[in-house]
């Protein structure tokens, strides 16, 4: 997918800046990105909240750096502190964690918090023009802790360039696509989307703008329509479309239009499968079967819009699973970062698409509902269960 300086950001590959209270770290940032987008101060403790700065890295692309605070504030608002640099690592892609020295324990545990989130990680010894004997350093550092360090000053530039290089190696070319294996070149496709008080005035919302577009790039041939003019768009083609793709929202009226060649699926379900894993959605589907009127259910959104009349995540979907479990349902919703540390509480935790949220932040959660043995699934796979047509719409 071609990326250009408005990408949006959960578009974007999550690099975190990581290391001990005055290690260089937004120094670091300003000289890669050659800018002065990080206040930089001898005074301990400048950076108090880990700060995105969305930005052009030279041989990486649209990227979001992600300045922290220090790793060693053992204050009580330093704990907090850490709590939210903790939450950081749920989306980081990369992470780069600089060392002052060979005495780096608190490095190697978030190394190791790293390597258990299959997170991409380099280290780096910076502010090499601070220690005359930064090589005995630098191999002393190597052995304790058995990978390749850079040797870097972000003040006077020395190996900058080769930790720039070491961060465009480590991303990996995930050339994952939204519609992948449902259309080809030369193909058809029908968008339906419902404008209704919940869409944005004047625009669409970031699903269809990047679907449309990969359509586009793919060389298919994008038809949108809203459901109301579904039958009308149909009859205007000279043949079935290749596929259908539909709000969630209108799932049940746009199967009844649907022509027996064409394939159903939903935005909700692709970017299901395009950011999280839609295998696991699907099983966690199977939970409805054993909810009742005394369980708990969460409902997960990425944004933090103000809710609509007719919201989806925190009207709609509350309402038909009340209808179908009983009033006495309990439904917690939460929008954005907050998501519970603890989800055993839950009988089955309901996700967004997940437009807002780059891949890594949408995996970081489905694992954690994993871990905890407590079923996850999404908006598009569950409302497609509950009107009774998931065996007959494509989810993969």
């Amino acid at each position: 997918m071609a990326i250009t300086p408005t990408t949006p950001t959960s578009e974007r590959v999550h690099i975190a800046i990581l290391g001990r209270t005055n290690a260089g770290k937004s120094t670091l940032i300003n000289r890669l990105t050659g800018q002065d987008v990080a206040i930089v101060s001898p005074e301990a403790g400048t950076t108090t909240d880990p700060v995105q700065k969305p930005m052009e890295l030279y041989g990486l692309g649209a990227a979001v750096i992600i300045d922290t605070p220090g790793l060693d504030d053992h204050t009580t608002l330093g704990k907090e502190r850490m709590a939210r640099t903790a939450k950081v690592l749920d989306k980081t892609d990369i992470a780069v964690i600089l060392c002052l020295g060979e005495e780096c324990d608190t490095e190697e545990r978030i190394m190791e918090e790293c390597r258990v989130r299959e997170i991409p990680t380099i280290v780096a010894l910076a502010q090499i023009d601070r220690d005359a004997n930064y090589a005995d350093t630098l191999e002393a550092l190597k052995r304790r802790l058995g990978c390749e360090v850079y040797a870097i000053s972000a003040h006077t530039g020395v190996g900058i360039e080769q930790l720039r290089e070491a961060i465009v190696a480590c991303r990996k070319q995930d050339e994952r696509l939204i519609t992948e294996g449902f259309c080809e070149a030369g193909d058809s496709v029908l968008l339906v989307m419902p404008q209704d008080k919940s869409a944005p005035k004047g625009r669409l919302i970031q699903p269809q703008v990047q679907t449309i577009r990969e359509l586009l790039d793919r060389g298919c041939v994008p038809i949108c329509c809203t459901s109301e003019r579904m039958a009308e768009a149909l009859a205007m083609l000279a043949a079935p479309p290749k596929l259908i793709i539909t709000d969630s929202q209108p799932f049940n009226e746009v199967y009844q239009l649907k022509p027996e060649a064409s394939t159903l699926t939903s935005f909700s379900i692709l970017f299901a499968r395009y950011k999280g894993d839609i295998e696991l959605f699907t099983e966690g589907v199977k939970a409805l079967s054993s909810i009742t009127e005394t369980s708990r259910i969460l409902i997960a959104e990425a944004c933090t819009h103000t809710p609509q009349n007719e919201d989806i995540g925190r009207v709609k979907l509350p309402r038909i699973l009340r209808k179908r479990f009983g009033e006495g349902l309990h439904i917690d919703i939460v929008g954005g970062s907050d998501y519970p540390e603890d989800l055993t509480q839950y009988d089955l935790v309901i996700h967004c698409g997940a437009c807002m949220f780059n891949r890594k932040h949408v995996l970081s959660r489905v694992e954690r509902a994993r871990q905890q043995g407590v079923a996850i699934t999404n908006y598009g796979v569950i409302l497609a269960a509950l009107t009774g047509i998931l065996e007959r719409v494509r989810t993969k």
